[in-house]
């Protein structure tokens, strides 16, 4: 396994990690010192982004939601007591 200084490595990231992804992993050293494993990750490894919309259906909203406790809302904003 090809065995990288900490300051090549910073010298040449891009190309390292373009070959890790493509599953030449390697280690990165400090002062001779291995300290670390670089390897590519599998499409499993890589984590889901969630996205709008996954609860599409599962929950409701009432129609009066931008209304509801309006005249609470309004005497609370006036300083009056509810």
């Amino acid at each position: 396994m090809l065995i990288i200084n900490i300051n090549e490595a910073k010298t040449h990231l891009s190309r390292l990690v373009e070959d890790a992804a493509h599953g030449k992993s390697f280690v990165i050293a400090k002062a001779g010192k291995p300290m670390v494993k670089v390897i590519g990750l599998n499409e499993e490894d890589i984590p889901t982004v969630k996205k709008l919309g996954f609860m599409a259906g599962e929950i409701s909203v009432p129609d009066d939601f931008d209304t509801m406790e309006s005249e609470k809302l309004i005497s609370l904003f006036n300083g009056e007591k509810s």
